[in-house]
């Protein structure tokens, strides 16, 4: 009995400690000297995939407090950051737009590309990550479909949380990108945003599905936090699509 018990603490303090990550906020600076904060999720398996999450309109690295944690249980490192075109949500400020204004940078939505680069470098080279994935929030889940298009060998997994049309980057909409993707895509959105991203999903010529709600869903990555009704349906299939990875 005595043996059993020592057994079933020694299970549960290797369970506990392999499913809870570690995390702490990091900065690092843009090419165009923008300092990025971040916030790391990161597991006891550093080889395991990594992936970066970015925020929808008017948010922060706060959107992903509920949501990292959860990746983490999943068996995936993550990392959380603060674009420059956003204010601040669930208590967390965004800090990357403060030091934008302080350095009279632009912050419309397109001003972001050289954010989620950094971040992409960032855990490409300093974090030495094996496996990249992507996740984008709104204007976000646009820029990562335009950010894989431009490192298709190097990205393993997108996952685009009610993209759009939202701008031009060079003068050409986002769907012109998404035909150069040769990863796995998702997709989702609410159930009324189909139309916004039709075009994008139908270019896409590599591996893809998508999710839409039973009935209204929400906007962006929020429709997995748990005050989101049919937030478990969103999760079952990201979870399907992150297990083909």
């Amino acid at each position: 009995m005595k043996q059993l018990i020592i057994t079933l603490v020694f299970f549960t303090f290797f369970i506990s400690k392999n499913a809870f990550a570690q995390s702490k906020t990091i900065e690092f600076p843009a090419e165009d000297g923008v300092t990025i904060t971040a916030d790391l999720y990161l597991i006891e398996d550093a080889k395991a995939p990594f992936i970066i999450l970015f925020h929808q309109a008017g948010y922060s690295r706060g959107e992903y407090l509920e949501i990292a944690p959860k990746l983490n249980k999943l068996g995936f490192n993550c990392m959380a950051i603060d674009q420059r075109s956003g204010k601040g949500v669930n208590g967390i400020k965004n800090e990357t737009n403060k030091s934008a204004t302080a350095l009279n940078k632009k912050t419309k939505y397109p001003d972001a590309i050289p954010d989620v680069e950094a971040a992409f470098n960032y855990v490409k080279n300093e974090l030495k990550a094996s496996k990249i994935i992507i996740w984008g929030s709104s204007y976000s889940a646009a820029l990562v479909l335009y950010l894989g298009s431009q490192h298709p060998n190097e990205i393993a997994g997108i996952l685009s949380f009610s993209p759009g049309e939202y701008f031009k980057i060079d003068g050409k909409e986002i769907k012109s990108y998404t035909s150069k993707i040769i990863c796995p895509v998702f997709i989702t959105s609410a159930k009324n945003e189909h139309d916004s991203w039709k075009g994008m999903y139908d270019m896409i010529t590599s591996e893809k599905s998508y999710f839409l709600p039973k009935v209204k869903g929400k906007h962006g990555s929020k429709a997995l936090w748990e005050n989101s009704k049919e937030n478990e349906d969103y999760w079952r299939a990201v979870t399907e699509f992150l297990k083909k990875i």
